[in-house]
């Protein structure tokens, strides 16, 4: 396989398509190669328009929501970024490359690992992995907070740790109704929320679940 034609063909004819067209973005997926952040036993599945397997049941997403989810998160230079589910590492390289700093909490510790040790070997020194339950937000403020996990509902909690301005991107929903939403803090009170578009994803680990009791 030739990777870089594989490469060029997924931005081509997958991210570009979706509405990927920051010219940033589109040039940062050439500089952080993909497949060093994929399992071994899946490297030939790196530029497929799919979801690829994590250790303990987790998946790395397809490449156009990615691409799409950087995108929306508009992250700039100066900007301190909370990511929650770090998976396998890639999205926080990616923010890593556009942000000042990035820190990632993921729960498992077997991915934890994984992910260190591929951010290390990708030379990504601005991104702190954390071990930990990050489902209900995680300590300090930020400019941006994406969260690569599917939750029913936003807690109240990121929405306290976002900055005025800063921007929040998460799968809100549960399945067969999901969509990408970015929540952005125009003032101490007041919120905007954009539906992005809709799709399914694994739901967050240890996100809390909406009770369909009704009394």
């Amino acid at each position: 396989m030739n990777t870089e034609q594989a490469r060029f063909n997924m931005i081509e004819q997958q991210i570009r398509p979706w509405n990927v067209l920051a010219q940033d973005v589109l040039d940062l997926l050439t500089v952080v190669k993909r497949e060093e952040f994929v399992p071994a036993a899946y490297r030939s599945l790196a530029f497929f328009d799919t979801e690829i397997p994590l250790p303990s049941g987790e998946n790395m997403l397809a490449p156009k929501v990615e691409a799409r989810i950087l995108q929306e998160a508009n992250v700039k230079k100066h900007e301190q970024v909370l990511e929650i589910g770090t998976g396998s590492g890639y999205m926080a390289a990616l923010l890593g490359y556009k942000a000042r700093h990035v820190t990632t909490v993921e729960i498992d510790p077997e991915l934890k690992a994984l992910a260190e040790k591929s951010l290390s070997a990708n030379g990504v020194s601005n991104v702190s992995v954390e071990l930990g339950n990050g489902a209900q937000g995680w300590q300090g403020e930020y400019d941006v907070i994406v969260i690569s996990g599917a939750l029913p509902f936003l807690p109240d909690t990121f929405l306290q740790q976002i900055k005025v301005g800063g921007r929040i991107v998460a799968i809100i929903g549960e399945v067969p109704v999901m969509s990408l939403q970015v929540i952005t803090r125009r003032s101490e009170q007041v919120y905007d929320t954009v539906n992005v578009f809709e799709l399914v994803a694994k739901p967050l680990h240890a996100a809390t679940a909406v009770s369909h009791f009704t009394f």
